[in-house]
């Protein structure tokens, strides 16, 4: 099987989101033949480079989400029209509501009405990407001025949001700036000569942007389309805009953009599989049908953690009064309340230390975020000395992984009695998994995927809330006993549901479902060009579900049509990708 890997600002760079779990999809599906597809986000991602890629992948194709030249593409007459339409079409669906209404409807309250302007953004996306394949790009007039004034009429026009009929010209050029970027991969050439059209199934690895080029493939060859999303692009854009302080208008706008582009996404998917319960939830209120929807957890490397996990230590600790913290430094991880109820536990246990493990988040916000709280810290608790001749010591550390005293993730979470995670937004807590995989007892807030992951083998607590916090961190470091069989527990559970090749396994099984539910579209040929009788299954040539039965001018059956393609040949023990 040939399946087209879409993927945006991760696999197969060396930096960037979705990397871990793609490269080890990839290798565990040997037996599979894999094209990358790539969207990098920035300049500095594209000069540090890819990882070193498994024999398996036959080939990588990247494109920048983060600059696109002008094409130099002079519309003729027709072609302005042609774009005219569509863009005034999409800017019109956009301004009518947003798709995430949970069943609502647009600004009148008709259900029926937000499927009419679903239909209308479908509509409309697919005629830019054949005028974009026609003319050969768009970029210059996504920029236009008639782009910006299709977006005011559809601002102004009757039934519009309430909120984006107060947009002004900055803000219609800031949300045509927005729409631009989001519609680059509209302007590639992914969609023919042995690109996209050549593979048996598309796999985007995101929604979103990266969702963009398998929505394209399935309209002009008929490639079916899977979708992964272990954190839901459209929720990570509300906290995004709801956190840069843009007009209401623009928020608006892009919110409603980025709702139909997830609601096309989802209807045009032929499944859809969650990281878990959450962004499940999240995707059905988005439009997506329950019965296309998969859960499938992302896969992590337990052998890492097999030597704590394992040992005859293992439910023990390095200090049975050591705290430890480990994640990304930023204020969603809220450390300011773990400081807090920090200091609730010092009142019950004195001897307790705490431990952070961790990074600041790329940009200035994390570094002062940072700085914040050692600030925090030192106020909280001076450095203290057991005697006149002693030196202090604050009993809170930071410290990043690779340190004298933190060599290793693993050794991180050896060395504490109790694991703790105190944030206010979460996706799937990858640092929860990590602990369970170490047989360590934890607490944490009850936001994301928490409770899903947990499943009884930890204790969880309301977010923002440092006394509740501080009573579950005092209950298990009074009780070693309990701390042994919630870490059992939780290793056993993490060992059953969170691994590589429980990941794998599960994505092995849904391509083969999926294509075998697919009308098979070539004819597959040996070296000599003559036809392989078992290169597509017998079912194919079947009329009614597994094909259309309708027949070309020719007189060929669609499953025949297109040229021949070559059989996949096994590369070589030894030999690159």
């Amino acid at each position: 099987m040939r399946i087209g890997l879409l993927t945006e600002g991760g696999y197969p760079y060396v930096s960037g989101d979705a990397r871990l779990w793609c490269d080890r999809l990839v290798r565990g599906l040997g037996q599979h033949e894999f094209d990358i597809y790539a969207l990098s986000r920035s300049e500095r991602q594209e000069d540090e480079g890819w990882i070193q890629l498994p024999p398996q992948v036959s080939r990588v194709r990247t494109a920048p989400l983060w600059t696109a030249e002008d094409d130099g593409v002079v519309y003729g007459r027709r072609a302005r029209r042609r774009f005219a339409d569509a863009y005034g079409e999409l800017a019109a669906a956009v301004c009518g509501g947003p798709a995430a209404t949970g069943g609502s409807g647009t600004a009148d309250g008709s259900a029926a009405s937000d499927g009419v302007e679903a239909d209308r953004f479908g509509n409309a996306l697919y005629g830019l990407a054949e005028l974009a394949r026609d003319e050969g790009g768009l970029v210059g007039a996504l920029r236009s001025e008639g782009a910006v004034r299709a977006l005011e009429r559809a601002c102004r026009a009757p039934g519009a949001l309430r909120t984006a009929r107060t947009a002004r010209v900055p803000d219609l050029l800031a949300v045509a700036a927005h729409i631009e970027r989001a519609l680059r991969p509209l302007s590639l050439d992914w969609y023919e000569d042995d690109g996209l059209d050549s593979v048996d199934l598309c796999h985007a690895a995101a929604g979103g942007a990266a969702a963009l080029p398998g929505l394209l493939a399935r309209h002009f060859s008929g490639v079916p389309l899977l979708v992964t999303e272990y954190g839901v692009q459209l929720r990570a854009h509300y906290l995004a805009s709801a956190s840069v302080g843009e007009p209401p208008a623009v928020r608006a706008l892009l919110a409603a953009f980025h709702g139909r582009l997830a609601a096309e996404v989802y209807r045009a998917a032929a499944l859809i599989t969650p990281g878990n319960t959450h962004a499940r939830r999240w995707q059905e209120r988005c439009g997506a049908d329950r019965a296309k929807l998969r859960t499938v957890y992302p896969g992590m490397e337990a052998s890492r953690f097999a030597e704590v996990g394992e040992s005859a230590e293992g439910s023990g600790c390095a200090d049975p009064d050591m705290l430890v913290w480990v994640g990304r430094i930023e204020p969603a991880k809220d450390l300011i309340s773990l400081l807090h109820s920090f200091a609730e536990i010092r009142k019950e246990e004195p001897k307790t230390r705490l431990r952070i493990v961790g990074a600041p988040a790329d940009g200035p916000e994390g570094a002062t975020y940072l700085s914040h709280c050692r600030a925090l810290a030192a106020q909280l608790f001076p450095d203290e000395a057991d005697g006149v001749h002693a030196v202090g010591d604050n009993p809170v550390s930071f410290e990043e992984i690779g340190g004298p005293e933190v060599p290793s993730l693993a050794e991180a979470y050896a060395s504490g009695a109790v694991i703790v995670l105190s944030s206010v937004i979460e996706g799937f807590p990858i640092s929860l998994v990590e602990a369970m995989f170490c047989g360590r007892a934890t607490v944490s807030t009850d936001v994301g995927a928490v409770v899903e992951v947990i499943g009884g083998t930890g204790l969880v607590v309301p977010p923002r809330n440092p006394r509740a916090l501080a009573e579950a961190c005092v209950s298990l470091l009074r009780d070693p006993e309990r701390r042994e069989r919630l870490g059992a527990a939780g290793r056993a559970r993490a060992l059953e549901l969170f691994t590589v090749e429980q990941n794998v396994a599960a994505f092995h099984g849904i391509y083969l479902e999926i294509v075998s539910h697919s009308p098979v579209r070539r004819v597959v040929v040996d070296d000599e060009g003559e036809p392989l009788p078992f290169g597509v299954p017998a079912e194919a040539h079947v009329p009614g579900l597994w094909a259309e039965t309708r027949l070309m001018a020719s007189g060929r059956p669609r499953w025949a049509a297109g040229a021949p393609v070559r059989a996949t040949v096994p590369v070589p023990a030894g030999e690159g990708a």
